[in-house]
This record gives C-alpha cells, sequence and structure tokens, in this order.
C-alpha cells in the first residue's frame, strides 16, 4: 500500500497530520507553497503564457498529499485567488480576472493535475520504482495540464493550432520535464524508507 508523504514522517506528525486541524494546516501550508512558485514567474514577449514554477508545486502538492488531499487543496488554492489573494503569478490580473484570462486553463486544471499526479503514483508505485512512478505520473498529469491549458488559450486568444502550440505549449518542454524530474526525485527521497514501524500496514 502506498503511502503519502506526511504518513512516511514520524509518528507523531503522521497522527497530527491525521486530525482535522493537522489536514487543514497540511492544506495551508501547501496553498502557501504554491503560491510562492507562482510568484517565480518570467514573462515572455511572444506569448502572455509565463515561464512559471507552479507546475512543479502542483506536481509536489499532489504527490506527497496524494489524489484527494492534493485535487482540495489546489481548489482552495484557486479558492484563495478568486477571493483577490495574491497567491496567482504576478503577470496577470490577479483576482477571478486571471481565472478568466489566456491561462485560466492551466489554473483551473489544477486540481486535476494533482489528483492524477497523485493518484497514479499511488498506482504504478506497486509495480516500479518510486522514481520511475513519480515520473509517469508527472507526465500524464503534465500532458493534461497543457492540454486544458491550450485549448483554452486557442479559444480565449482565437489562435490557430499552429499558433497556440507556439504561444503556449512548445517553448515550455523543456522546463515542464525539469520540473517532473525534479518533483520525482524529491518525492522519491523523502517517501524512500516509509512505514519500518508498521509492518501489518
Amino acid at each position: 500500500m502506498q503511502t503519502t508523504l506526511a504518513q512516511s514522517t514520524s509518528p507523531s506528525l503522521s497522527a497530527f497530520a491525521a486530525t482535522l486541524p493537522g489536514k487543514l494546516l497540511l492544506g495551508l501550508s501547501a496553498t502557501a507553497v504554491v503560491a510562492a512558485a507562482a510568484h517565480v514567474a518570467i514573462p515572455l514577449p511572444f506569448t502572455p503564457v509565463p515561464f512559471i514554477l507552479t507546475p512543479l508545486a502542483v506536481l509536489g502538492v499532489g504527490l506527497a498529499l496524494g489524489p484527494v488531499a492534493g485535487f482540495f487543496t489546489l481548489l482552495a488554492y484557486l479558492a484563495e485567488g478568486a477571493m483577490g489573494l495574491p497567491v496567482f503569478s504576478p503577470t496577470g490580473p490577479g483576482g477571478i480576472a486571471q481565472l478568466f484570462g489566456p491561462t485560466g486553463g492551466y489554473l483551473m486544471a489544477y486540481p486535476l493535475v494533482a489528483a492524477i499526479a497523485g493518484g497514479l503514483a499511488q498506482l504504478l508505485v506497486r509495480r516500479m520504482p518510486r522514481f520511475v512512478a513519480a515520473t509517469v505520473a508527472g507526465i500524464v498529469a503534465i500532458a493534461f495540464l497543457f492540454v486544458c491549458g491550450a485549448a483554452w488559450f486557442m479559444q480565449y486568444a482565437g489562435h490557430s493550432l499552429q499558433a497556440t502550440w507556439i504561444g503556449s505549449v512548445a517553448p515550455f518542454l523543456p522546463g515542464e520535464a525539469v520540473k517532473i524530474l525534479a518533483a520525482a526525485g524529491i518525492y522519491s527521497a523523502l517517501t524512500r524508507y516509509p512505514r519500518a514501524e508498521t509492518p501489518n500496514s
């Protein structure tokens, strides 16, 4: 049975993370991590889609917390942004306008991206090494992210398929590959030795 990052830490921390206050604190902390990553954004002159670290944080949240907690954590993140909190990339207008702007497809896909990464990793880790499982899960999750983001961008901007590929997909693929490998590496390193004290789990 696959564990999440919280379950692979000390017993006292795992017990606290299983309580309602622990879950809320963990989720809020995770939204803060995603918000911090969103502020590492580099605008590009040929597209309103910036190069941004948020996908790395979204993958990390999904892998660390699992599909259900990851989904609701990113849903909370979107709610924070919609209410006007400065959690989205500073390259956009902020608030609900950013959710419906050119990058809205990426943003609104985040909860499902985290769920896909966490859920698929849990399935695959039973059959392959943690790093490989997390990498495959990350690839699938990021592919879903770009399908949603590019489809929204194409409709929003009225671009052709080629212009959409150039403006919202192709320039970002090398960076996304690095983010996937980074998320998988961190996940596999931090969950390498789970549950030594619970042989019957």
